[in-house]
């Protein structure tokens, strides 16, 4: 094979180069961006597609083969009934003076309901009836006439009449209708292919929804174990780093205060990391705090850890009071707007409103940017982990978020509004809000 001499890295794939001069592919992977688009949300969603295809082609053949077997049982019932007919016929032409036993013998050898009318509608016989009387009146003669239940058979042969085209033939001179509805069985046949795919369907549906909440249990275990481990993993190195803050405020000069002062926030900042982390999986603790206060607190910590060139903007109510988990929702206000300054891609602004609904009891925030935008079919998508346009992250932020706001605080979070090119707006519904005395009425 050679001797190995170097080792080449293209854009996508691994080349060996032996001393043979040649280059020999052994591996090839996806370019950066295929990975990229091949994160686990959309792998997921393609999965999902591709079984719901493959369930429509399993429904459409069962529907399919269904039709094709009703369709040649339907001809086949319509061809017993053309032969009960005609054998109504011979009968009733024959010289046999039993003939009207011939007539109940031939009545009953068929399975396929069926009433023989006259010219002028009147039902001269019927078979395949669940009665126990029947009309009969005789060409032959005429003033016989046996009547019981005309109501049943005038609305049988009303749906008959509807259901298939009549059955034409002259006995003794005379015309009969012959007119028939599918039986029992082909009535069965054509409703079981919907009952046997509902009954599929909700058996599914109850296996999903048991395999869907056995997954969000185990990913919820691993969101609290990660989280806790995170939080005890930096507890050490944070404990450290505040005694070496302490032991630079003994041995500097009071100039360097101001740059040892934003080391300490920088350290007290991780310490709130750490404490986020640990509160991951247990019972949040909620206190009724000023949203906007709140709110304020972290947009005036957050802005000048970013570019001067974007703008901060607060407005809205100051009064309206929610129930906070202050460390965990700072947590939420956090990846709101570092995705804001990544939308914004240098410079633009970045508002938040604080408004509400005071007879609904709700507290909406809003945080609007001037940024790309997201495309409305992906409004629902931003929050599903994994999914991120970025080149680097692991998009679990705003389903981190998601989760903060609506399994901690009891709200809701959305994008309200987004315009490709223009930005986009989240809003945060707070829910069991309290007001303070001087809210105004909104």
């Amino acid at each position: 094979m050679g001797k190995l001499l170097a080792v080449h890295l293209s854009k996508n794939q691994i080349n060996i180069r032996t001393s043979g001069g040649r280059f020999q592919k052994l591996l090839t992977f996806p370019a950066f961006g295929s990975l990229k688009s091949m994160n686990p949300y959309q792998q997921k969603k393609r999965w999902k597609y591709s079984l719901l295809t493959f369930a429509l082609v399993i429904a459409s053949g069962s529907l399919l083969y269904t039709n094709y077997l009703v369709r040649n049982i339907a001809r086949s019932e319509r061809t017993r009934a053309q032969v009960w007919a005609m054998s109504m016929k011979q009968v009733l032409a024959s010289d046999d003076n039993d003939f009207l036993n011939y007539v109940f013998a031939v009545r009953d050898s068929s399975t396929v309901p069926a009433i023989v009318t006259d010219d002028r509608g009147d039902i001269l016989l019927s078979r395949g009836l669940d009665v126990g009387k029947t009309f009969i009146k005789l060409a032959a003669e005429g003033n016989k006439k046996l009547k019981y239940e005309p109501a049943y058979f005038e609305s049988e042969l009303a749906y008959m009449k509807k259901q298939h085209e009549p059955i034409k033939l002259t006995v003794l001179g005379t015309p009969w209708f012959v007119y028939y509805k599918d039986s029992p069985l082909l009535t069965q046949l054509k409703f079981f292919p919907y009952i046997q795919l509902s009954v599929i369907a909700i058996f599914l549906l109850m296996a999903y929804t048991a395999f869907s909440s056995s997954r969000k249990s185990e990913q919820n275990q691993v969101w609290v174990g990660l989280a806790k481990e995170t939080a005890h993993q930096l507890g050490t190195p944070i404990s450290s780093l505040m005694a070496w803050i302490e032991l630079m405020k003994e041995k500097y000069d009071a100039e360097d205060d101001t740059l040892i002062a934003e080391m300490e926030n920088d350290v007290k900042r991780l310490e709130i990391v750490a404490d986020r982390f640990s509160k991951i999986g247990s019972k949040p603790q909620l206190e009724d705090h000023k949203v906007y206060e709140v709110v304020k607190d972290f947009v005036d910590y957050f802005r000048v850890r970013v570019s001067k060139n974007i703008s901060f903007e607060m407005r809205g109510n100051p009064y309206m009071q929610a129930g906070l988990n202050v460390p965990l929702f700072d947590w939420v206000l956090e990846n709101l707007l570092k995705n804001a300054v990544n939308a914004i891609e240098g410079k633009g602004l970045i508002t938040v409103e604080i408004s509400g609904n005071k007879i609904k009891k709700q507290v909406f925030i809003d945080v609007s940017d001037t940024g790309k935008g997201i495309p409305r079919s992906k409004f629902d998508t931003v929050f599903q982990p994994g999914y991120t346009t970025r080149k680097r992250g692991w998009g679990l932020g705003l389903s981190l978020t998601k989760r903060m706001v609506e399994n901690y605080h009891n709200g809701q979070i959305f994008v309200r509004d987004s315009e490709v090119g223009k930005g986009t707006t989240f809003r945060i519904v707070l829910k069991n809000t309290k007001y303070d005395k001087q809210t105004p009425n909104r």
